[in-house]
């Protein structure tokens, strides 16, 4: 058997490269029905809390959804103590009952991930 080096998510990654991380975890949270914390977020990511770093990495994440007529999939990040998404995301307090529940139904895993191109 032949040993195979898979590429990380090291220190040095992009924006987009965050992004498609971030994106593997939220479709996991979503195809789960779960939420994740901005804390929890950044421990999946970086190993350790990160949340004051995530809002551009989620900014990607939202314009995609956006540009392309999907459920906010940035629904799913929730603050610790709110229990709602962070302020600069398209889900606000009055919709984001309804924004989870289209990220709920949504079938994420019929699309392909976007590429990091797509993020920029």
């Amino acid at each position: 058997m032949t040993e195979t080096t898979a590429r990380s998510f090291n220190p040095t990654a992009t924006r987009a490269e965050r992004a498609l991380q971030a994106w593997q975890i939220l479709v996991s949270c979503a195809a789960n029905r779960q939420t994740i914390t901005y804390e929890g977020l950044g421990d999946a990511m970086f190993g350790r809390r990160a949340a004051g770093v995530l809002s551009q990495t989620l900014d990607l994440i939202a314009r995609y959804c956006g540009d392309r007529g999907l459920p906010p999939l940035t629904a799913v990040v929730v603050g610790t103590n709110r229990g709602t998404p962070g302020t600069g995301l398209p889900t606000g307090v009055a919709t984001v009952d309804r924004d989870r529940e289209l990220v709920y139904g949504c079938k994420w895993f019929t699309f392909v991930p976007p590429t990091l191109e797509q993020l920029v």
